[in-house]
């Protein structure tokens, strides 16, 4: 018995480490979003739901891929619920861009593909 729940938490404790958010962790949002200047890609879900999950280690990448030429911001909604009125989200994950101008130019609800928001980054003009 002492085994099993030494396991489960092993294993609850490598997935909330593997899904970029240990309990209670958010990274800081920036001061003001969109970013100025730079196109921006925010991402509005919860570390607890699947797609959210699906799409952690895509953003991940992104964010080290395009750094200084793309902003990817992951707003945790669990603690920033106030963001989910502010962007009027209706599902999780919901994800906006923005050109750098900050005007929204698509918005996108559910699961996005790593290769669908590179093809969006490349219509504003943002090379790898």
């Amino acid at each position: 018995m002492r085994k099993r729940i030494l396991s489960a938490t092993l294993f609850l404790l490598l997935f909330s480490f593997h899904s970029g958010v240990l309990a209670g962790e958010q990274k800081p949002l920036p001061e003001k979003l969109p970013v100025s200047g730079m196109v921006t890609l925010i991402d509005l879900g919860a570390a607890t739901c699947v797609p959210c999950k699906m799409m952690t280690p895509i953003l991940a990448q992104l964010e080290k891929e395009y750094t200084g030429k793309a902003a990817v911001v992951f707003i945790d909604l669990r603690y920033h619920k106030e963001m989910g009125r502010k962007y009027q989200v209706r599902a999780i994950p919901t994800q906006i861009l923005y050109d750098k101008d900050g005007n929204e130019v698509g918005r996108h609800e559910g699961f996005l593909s790593k290769k669908a928001i590179e093809e969006a980054f490349k219509k504003l003009g943002v090379k790898k």
